[in-house]
């Protein structure tokens, strides 16, 4: 499978098989993170691995108990404490995890695992499950897993509602 294969196939999975991850697979995953580009390669972040079933139940809770959280085999929660502003403007932490997240999720394709990235959950409780430091702010939280099912492809606008050239142009 190549990039292109990746970025068209892949799909948010919410339902994961009983089927633990491989280690060398899950590694893989890891390592794609870690070899992300980033805003000066700072790489400020964290990747807490859950796990232990009971830690999912109350991540599952903080994520409004949605159970298919905590039925994956591992529970990625992504955590950064960078502070630093870009001289454009936007904030460094949040960035840096999100192109991390973006190599991993296109890794997962590859090697047949799934994933969701979810921001709907309460932080603050997923901190205090996790003994998250203070400093530190939770970004996203990911379970990962072989899927039970395909997903379901989202709609998505044309390229020429997204795309300008050289200047904005009114329509």
């Amino acid at each position: 499978m190549n990039v292109s294969e990746a970025i068209k196939s892949r799909r948010s999975i919410r339902s994961f098989l009983p089927k633990p991850i491989e280690e060398e697979k899950l590694f893989k995953l890891l390592e794609s993170a870690r070899l992300a580009p980033g805003a000066r390669v700072e790489q400020d972040f964290k990747m807490v691995l859950v796990t232990d079933d009971d830690l999912k139940n109350e991540l599952a809770f903080a994520y409004d108990g949605r159970k298919f959280l905590a039925e994956a085999p591992v529970v990625l929660v992504m955590c950064y404490n960078n502070k630093r502003i870009m001289l454009c403007g936007e904030p460094v932490g949040p960035i840096d995890c999100a192109i991390p997240m973006s190599f991993m999720l296109l890794e997962a394709e590859e090697l047949g695992l799934g994933m969701c990235w979810l921001g709907a959950f309460r932080a603050d409780e997923v901190k205090r499950v996790l003994e998250i430091p203070e400093e530190y702010k939770v970004f996203a939280m990911v379970p990962i897993g072989y899927p039970a099912d395909n997903g379901y492809p989202t709609k998505r606008k044309k390229i020429e509602d997204l795309v300008l050239y050289n200047k904005w142009q009114k329509k």
